[in-house]
């Protein structure tokens, strides 16, 4: 085994490939959290048949995709705000919220701490606990949201727990955070892969709260990261005003204009990812429960599942090692915070991909 500290995003593959010489192309990557679908039928055929539109500026309003948004989210196109990636967003809302104090509910991804300390602020977390599997307590959030907090961060589902928040205990949150003056940004990237996704996302409480700012984007659900499409939901009016006047125009290119007022529409794709991410979160749950008696599962929500290693034997580091020899990723999570080199967490691709995965390490652990 290599003798390193490396740690590897699953957009890391040309890293991969310098370290272990291994052919990037050929790894199956269990850690981008990417729908193994690849990108829709319907948007590959559209946008070969539509490439001369970048040849053109889009509309700077994007009002067509903003209708086709919001139909897929069953919303107001006056409530959507499109970005180049749900990142630009995040720093977007950051900049114009300037918060000096945010709650951070983690471990969880490590964009937010970073764009909060840019802006100059400073960020607290309140730390999902392992004995309660990294579910949210309630009655805890309620007393770590002090009235000296200026915002809230919330991915859910929550990146890398998997774990999930329901609408009714988000209501409840909103409450609160209203009642003391919190705005509260919530992170919606894995939203469609829930199974209840219904009761699960917050966007119709857009239409009661004035201090939330929900984001989302298509680089997972859709698998198309490198389009650089994401957009977030607010029933703020005034804030929606504020965002415009800050961000540049045509921030999103014609090209992901085109594929977003598509990708949406692809009905077919869209039931056949559910089914196919519902199907195998089942499959590689209940077999890493009746692996052995060293892993522990914590129930997942989206299309990943985190898991702790208790061998003497074997850590993070020695799957990841032996996995990328197999030219499979998988993400070591000791970067994140709270958590060390014993949780493993990887995404659900297609069922053959998952049964050679887990074969290594129910190898390893033997």
């Amino acid at each position: 085994m290599l003798e390193h500290k490396d740690d590897f995003h699953g957009s890391d593959l040309e890293r991969i490939e310098e370290i272990y010489g291994i052919n990037k192309d050929e790894i199956v990557s269990f850690s981008a959290n990417v729908n193994p679908l690849g990108i829709s039928p319907l948007l590959r055929k559209t946008v070969s048949e539509e490439i001369d539109c970048i040849s053109s500026y889009p509309d700077r309003e994007y009002r067509e995709l903003k209708t086709v948004i919001a139909q897929y989210l069953n919303t107001s196109p006056e409530k959507i705000i499109p970005g180049n990636g749900s990142t630009e967003l995040i720093s977007m809302i950051i900049d114009i919220k300037r918060p000096k104090k945010t709650l951070i509910i983690g471990p969880t991804y490590s964009e937010y701490e970073r764009e909060i300390s840019l802006s100059g602020g400073k960020s607290y977390y309140y730390q999902l606990k392992e004995k309660r599997d990294f579910k949210l307590d309630m009655g805890d959030i309620n007393e770590s949201l002090r009235n000296d907090m200026d915002m809230l961060i919330i991915c859910n589902p929550n990146n890398p727990t998997s774990t999930a928040i329901n609408r009714s205990d988000l209501r409840s949150i909103m409450d609160i955070c209203k009642e003391r003056d919190i705005f509260v940004m919530v992170d919606e990237t894995y939203i469609e892969f829930v199974e209840d996704r219904e009761k699960t996302e917050g966007i119709p409480l857009t239409d009661y709260y004035n201090n939330l700012f929900i984001i989302r984007g298509v680089s997972k659900f859709f698998a198309a990261p490198g389009l650089r499409l994401g957009y977030a939901v607010t029933g703020n009016r005034d804030l929606i005003r504020e965002v415009g006047k800050r961000m540049n125009p045509w921030t999103i290119n014609s090209l992901a204009e085109t594929a977003g007022k598509v990708m949406f529409k692809d009905s077919s794709y869209i039931d056949e990812t559910v089914k196919l991410i519902r199907e195998e979160r089942k499959y590689v749950t209940d077999r890493l429960k009746t692996m052995s008696a060293t892993i522990k599962i914590y129930e997942p929500s989206a299309n990943f599942i985190l898991f702790r290693v208790d061998s003497e034997n074997v850590n993070a580091d020695t799957l990841f090692d032996s996995c990328i020899r197999q030219k499979m990723m998988i993400r070591n999570c000791c970067t994140f915070p709270f958590l060390d080199n014993r949780y493993v967490r990887i995404c659900f691709m297609k069922h053959e991909d998952n049964v050679r995965l887990l074969d290594v390490i129910s190898g390893l652990l033997q």
